[in-house]
């Protein structure tokens, strides 16, 4: 039964997961984590881990995501899990593929159409929206601590990542590892 829910969700995000992984976030812990399919440390887990591995975070998390519901749900073997994650990581890039299939030759003749630009330019706020949500979604105890040391920590790790990657030329990636040695220095030492 964890499967025709998961399936029917992932359809929605899928559907409606306008502007890539990030604006996708807040839709994917609204299916997922308000039904307690997952908890919400593993779904902070997921999207971390989510950001770490190569490719979209969308289909990621699809995937983590399709592994953990099935094995908290009570199913015992990771064979579900494995079953969770194939279905999850297809159906939420079903909808996407099957769309832009289907109006790419469209889009393509008619691009200069007013219509189709109002359409895009209408379509961006929301994505920047949607993206503030996901950030804001993610500013919760699980990301940033409980105690108040912990919160000054965290906001400290955050603003000087966030200060480093817009004012110099230093690669995310790299603020991302030395961010993470930091936490692992700061809450392990």
């Amino acid at each position: 039964m964890i499967y025709l829910k998961l399936i029917w969700s992932y359809l929605k995000i899928g559907l409606f997961g306008f502007g890539g992984g990030y604006a996708m976030l807040s839709l994917i812990e609204r299916e997922i984590v308000g039904p307690g399919w997952i908890t919400e440390k593993m779904f902070t887990d997921i999207v971390a881990i989510s950001q770490m591995t190569p490719g979209p975070i969308g289909i990621n998390s699809a995937t983590y995501i399709g592994y953990a519901a099935p094995i908290h749900a009570g199913y015992a073997s990771p064979l579900w899990g494995l079953l969770g994650s194939v279905i999850c990581t297809f159906v939420v890039v079903l909808p996407s593929f099957l769309l832009v299939a289907y109006t790419s030759h469209f889009i393509h003749r008619h691009k200069e159409s007013l219509v189709i630009r109002g359409i895009f330019k209408g379509l961006r706020p929301i994505v920047i929206g949607l993206i503030a949500s996901a950030a804001l979604l993610l500013m919760n105890g699980e990301n940033f601590g409980n105690e108040n040391t912990e919160i000054l920590i965290s906001i400290i790790i955050a603003a000087a990542s966030l200060s480093i990657v817009l004012f110099t030329k230093i690669h995310p990636i790299l603020v991302i590892i030395a961010s993470g040695i930091a936490g692992f220095l700061i809450y392990y030492f």
